[in-house]
């Protein structure tokens, strides 16, 4: 398999970890997003979206957007689950990766900050515009997931914590004020002391910068 992908990207981030989880091996082709690379008429063949994750598997099938990857992944290699069997409990666990996923994320990429620029704010709102964002999201997480299991919702890391440790990647990085959310941070530091969490960081990655 192939995963363009781009070091700090946190969906790409999202998806080498659960490759790394499952044990698959694949090629990373970096995709420098600052650069713009992500935009060209080559990569927007293999990509319309013009983002990173985009996953090529053996048979050169293309799958983009890091939730639909996922959601194959764990289909397709189901061990370790991503997901729990019981429909109730995979619907909260979902629910919860969505807050970070469908809620903080989009508001927070890349492109936003840049065409919040465009418009006229500077680095410190952008910056306050994330983190923002990021504490209404994190406050909302901490109370849909489980407080009394190691992980968000079991004994062993799952969608939530997957989408979880990468948003957290970004908190770090622009100085958003954790101390509200000590059970997030606990979590982050069992999974980051897991193998294949810590060869996914970003900074373990061949284009780290």
């Amino acid at each position: 398999m192939k995963l363009y992908s781009y070091w700090r990207s946190t969906t790409s981030y999202r998806v080498r970890i659960a490759l790394h989880l499952k044990g698959l091996a694949f090629d990373t082709i970096p995709v420098d997003l600052v650069k713009g690379e992500q935009r060209a008429d080559a990569y927007q063949g293999v990509n319309p979206g013009k983002g990173v994750p985009t996953l090529v598997l053996d048979d050169g099938t293309v799958l983009t957007q890091s939730l639909a990857i996922l959601e194959y992944l764990d289909q397709a290699h189901p061990d370790p689950a991503l997901l729990p069997a019981d429909p109730v409990e995979r619907a909260k666990v979902q629910a919860a990766a969505q807050v970070i996923a469908l809620d903080v994320h989009p508001v927070n990429n890349l492109r936003v900050g840049q065409k919040l620029k465009a418009m006229g704010h500077d680095q410190d709102d952008v910056v306050a515009w994330m983190n923002h964002w990021m504490c209404e999201g994190f406050t909302a997480f901490q109370a849909m997931i489980r407080p009394d299991t190691k992980f968000c919702f079991g004994d062993t890391p799952g969608l939530a914590d997957l989408c979880l440790v990468a948003q957290l990647y970004n908190a770090h990085r622009w100085g958003t004020n954790l101390t509200p959310f000590k059970r997030l941070t606990e979590i982050e530091q069992l999974c980051l002391a897991l193998p294949a969490f810590d060869a996914a960081r970003p900074e373990n990655q061949p284009d780290a910068g």
